[in-house]
């Protein structure tokens, strides 16, 4: 794994598994995935399901720039949601992240989350 980068910063959360934060091959970053836990504590955030959507893109953008770019970098999101009813509320918030043009996207519904988050979003960066 030579030409493997390990991406890691202690703004977003430690890795709680056998995974990295991100991992950087040439001028591509390849972010794994974020759920609400605020950095510091490792809790969840509290406030409901706005509230996780808000930390996670704030994990996702913590790791975007410890790999040296930034949400403006992000060329393919997924978005998993155990309530695709919140998929409105996702729009909404990541309309304060991206700007035109955005990124490639899908939001997937799924049963459960890691920590009963109600959502989780990985990302693609090309820098």
């Amino acid at each position: 794994m030579s030409n493997h980068q390990v991406i890691t910063t202690d703004k977003a959360p430690a890795a709680i598994g056998t995974y990295s934060q991100a991992i950087k091959v040439g001028n591509t970053v390849y972010m794994s995935g974020q759920i609400p836990l605020v950095p510091a504590t490792m809790q969840m955030v509290e406030g409901g399901i706005d509230a996780q959507i808000v930390q996670v893109f704030e994990n996702l953008k913590a790791v975007a720039e410890a790999a040296g770019g930034g949400l403006e970098n992000v060329v393919k999101l997924n978005i998993f949601l155990t309530d695709l009813g919140n998929f409105a509320t996702v729009n909404e918030i990541m309309a304060r992240y991206f700007q035109q043009p955005y990124p490639a996207r899908a939001a997937i519904g799924v049963a459960a989350l890691p920590r009963n988050s109600g959502v989780e979003m990985d990302a693609v960066l090309a820098l």
